[in-house]
């Protein structure tokens, strides 16, 4: 993958290996994050969307059924874990 600035113009970049050229991707996943090829995070959080609507919509439902101590674990493994990973890069 090729990083580039946002205001910098990408240059066509051919990768051969084993007479095969590589085609250039505009976002890979690594480690679980998704990167694009300016390194802004638009890929990554239309990644993890769905994930915290999910979280949502859980803990809007367990609300009534559960302690606030419970709820704090239902926020914990399904909220903050997926907002928390990766966040030192």
């Amino acid at each position: 993958m090729q990083f580039i600035t946002k205001n910098k113009l990408l240059n066509n970049l051919n990768v051969e290996y084993d007479n095969k050229t590589i085609i250039q991707a505009n976002f890979v996943k690594f480690l679980g994050l998704t990167l694009d090829f300016t390194l802004s995070w638009k890929q990554h959080i239309d990644a993890i969307i769905p994930k915290l609507n999910k979280a949502c919509y859980i803990i809007r439902r367990l609300k009534l059924h559960l302690s606030t101590t419970v709820l704090k674990m239902v926020h914990h493994a399904f909220f903050h874990s997926v907002m928390s990973f990766g966040s030192i890069f």
